[in-house]
Parts: C-alpha cells; structure tokens; sequence
C-alpha cells in the first residue's frame, strides 16, 4: 500500500473513531452578550460579557441536564447603532441563538431589539433606562428590562439635588444620546417641578472634549449645580475642566457615569461634590452580593463593576427561560417565541433581587441608588437607596 493510501486509511479510522463522540455532543444554544468591548465605553461593555459569562459557566447544569449545551457569544455593538444593528442582522440568522443580553447604550438596544423582535429573539436588559426600551409596542412581546428607567431615575436624582444638595439653580447638560437625553428632560422637569431654575439646558455632541463656553458662563452665573446625562468618559472630563476653571457648582449625573474610571478621567483632586443616580445598586451592599463580588474577583480578577450583577441576571434570566421552554417543548429545541414567552414568565430570586417582569417587560421594582463619588471609587459612598415600582 502507498503511503498516501495508508495516510488516507489512517485518517477514515480517525474519523470513524471520533463519529460516536459527535454523535453524542448535546445540542447547542447560544446566547449572545451586546456590548461595546472596544472603544472609550468598553469597560462597561466587558463586564456586561464578564457578568453573563459568570452566570453560564454557574448555572448551565439545567440545560446540560436536558442536552443542550450552552455557548456565550459576546459581540461587540461599538455603542454604535449601525454597529449593533448590523451585528443584529448577522446573528439572528443562527436558529440557535435563542436570547441576548444587551445592551449598555439605549441608543444602541432601540434599533437592534427592533431586529431582535422580527424574528422573535428575546432580549434581557442589563442596562438600558430610556424609556422607549420597554414603552415601544412594536417590541413589547421580546424585550425585557432589569435596571430602573430614566423617568423614575431623573426624579430621583432631582429630589436629592432640591432636598439634600439645596440646589436651586442647575445647568443640564446631554450628550444627545437616547439614554442622556431622557434621562437629562426627566430630571429637568422633576427639578422644575420641585421649584428650581434651570438656567441652561444643552445637548453636545457625544464626542465633544472642550466644554469651555458653557463653564466659561457657568463661572459668570454659578448655578448651584450642574447636570449631566452621558457616559463616563465625557462626565469626567466634564468634572475635571469644571474644577480646573473654578467652578464650584456641585456636578450630578446618573448611572452611565457609574465606572471606576470617571476618577481617573477626572482625577481624584477633581472630585468634590460629585454625585450620581443610579439604577445600579452597590452590589456589595445586596444581600446575595458578597458571594457574587467574590466569585466575579477570583474569576476575573478584578471587582465587577456597575452592570456587572445585572448581566449576571440578565443571563441567569435567559437560561431559566430557555430551559423551561425546552421542557414545554418536549424536550426539544424551542423556537424563538416560546423562549421570549418563558423568559416573561421567568421568576428568581436574582443577585440584585427579586426578579419578575410587568406586561411591558419592565422588573416589577427597581432599586435606586444616590451614591457620593469620593476621589477613590473604593470609597463611593451611597447616601441613599429607593425601591420605586415600575410605571405602566
């Protein structure tokens, strides 16, 4: 025999011998993290993947029980909207892929979860507060929400500002996007409303990096308080440029600043009278939190940040869902709508609490926090914390 027919023969063996092992590899589903892991925001974006690849590799017995094994499939949305939408386009082709959990820029999940809902792919919110996330009809039968909403967020940060800040006048500033503009009009009208002035009321452009005129007049009116509603790496140059022209005014923003490098990007000289709303609650400060933080560091090693538990549910979510659709489904591969039904119907007690979702998608009650930004992100200080239940 040749020794390229022994070869030949050598290989068929090979392939015979491993045909059984194949045989038995159980089927598979994916569920897909979105969110940007490259670019300026895309230390949130990975520890929305950290946080649901945790919860996988924790909680994929049901499904492996039942045949299926579970894959994580992080894709990277760029906080880009045609980004997502394109990667949106890609991946619903792949039947498998039977949930996401994304995203971290509302401006990002509105036109992807719009694909999404075409094919009836469920999606599990870690982090998007703008209200049209669940308020859309068009969307409402696959898209779910664990954080808090910029309607009930924004009045949360005006209370604190009116009450405990004793502000009266206040700059409000957006960066335009879905999630800072909402969320910036929720707290101008709730601060409004309590009685305060609103002396300025802005949107910039989200890749705007000299904030000199409206500091340069903020030095000649002194509002007692400027607004911002973005993302960390605008807020804290926005923090640090205020501080290095003399503006005194306390700075507030919500939970798209919630990172441990808005101290670095505005240093930590910088950081006086500095606060955030967030629907993002220390987890730390949660009771099922300690164990989470300490499987997060010695997995990851390092500590999860903001969004980090709610990605953790959020896949915890997907994975129940999918394995009571599976069951339902006599033990076979479900399509897509029996999983966004299931997931809807999904109740646990999560790492950042008791989970189950209203008719439109939205957690029953959220938490919210007000936390105090000190010069080390180790030493936040939260100030207080709110359960408020979910509009309808």
């Amino acid at each position: 025999m040749s020794f390229t027919k022994k070869l030949c023969a050598a290989l068929l063996v090979g392939v015979a011998a491993q045909s059984p092992v194949w045989a038995d590899e159980p089927n598979i589903v994916r569920i897909v993290t979105h969110s940007p892991l490259s670019g300026p925001q895309s230390l949130l974006g990975e520890a929305i993947k950290f946080g649901a690849q945790l919860a996988v590799e924790q909680q994929a017995k049901e499904l492996a029980d039942l045949g299926f094994k579970v894959v994580l499939q992080p894709e990277d949305d760029q906080a880009t909207p045609n980004v997502g939408v394109a990667n949106a386009n890609r991946f619903v082709n792949d039947a498998k892929v039977l949930a996401v959990v994304g995203h971290y820029n509302s401006s990002v999940a509105i036109p992807a979860s719009e694909i999404y809902s075409k094919v009836g792919l469920t999606m599990i919110s870690p982090a998007n507060n703008a209200t049209q996330i669940t308020d859309r009809t068009s969307t409402r039968a696959v898209v779910n929400r664990l954080c808090g909403r910029d309607d009930v967020l924004g009045p949360v940060a005006a209370r604190f500002a009116t009450d405990e800040l004793k502000a009266r006048t206040a700059y409000v500033i957006n960066d335009k996007s879905a999630y800072g503009s909402g969320l910036a009009g929720a707290f101008e009208k709730a601060f409004r409303a309590a009685g305060g002035k609103v002396s300025l009321s802005v949107g910039i452009d989200d890749k705007e990096t000299d904030f000199s005129s409206i500091l340069n007049r903020a030095g000649v009116e002194k509002p007692d308080l400027i607004f911002y509603g973005g993302f960390y790496p605008q807020g804290g140059l926005l923090i640090k440029q205020m501080r290095q022209k003399g503006v005194a005014a306390a700075w507030m923003s919500g939970d798209g600043v919630d990172s441990v490098d808005l101290q670095k990007i505005a240093g930590a000289a910088n950081m006086r009278d500095t606060y955030f709303a967030t629907s993002s609650v220390p987890v730390g400060q949660l009771p099922a939190g300690r164990k989470f933080v300490a499987d997060y560091k010695e997995k990851f090693g390092k500590a999860p940040e903001g969004f980090s538990a709610f990605a953790y549910d959020s896949a915890s979510v997907a994975l129940k869902g999918i394995a009571n659709a599976v069951k339902a489904n006599g033990g076979k591969l479900p399509a897509r709508s029996q999983v966004a039904a299931e997931v809807r119907n999904v109740k646990l007690d999560g790492v950042t609490g008791s989970i189950a979702f209203n008719p439109k998608g939205d957690v029953l009650a959220a938490k919210y926090a007000v936390i105090k930004a000190e010069p080390s992100p180790t030493d936040n200080k939260v100030i207080k914390i709110l359960e408020v239940a979910a509009p309808l």
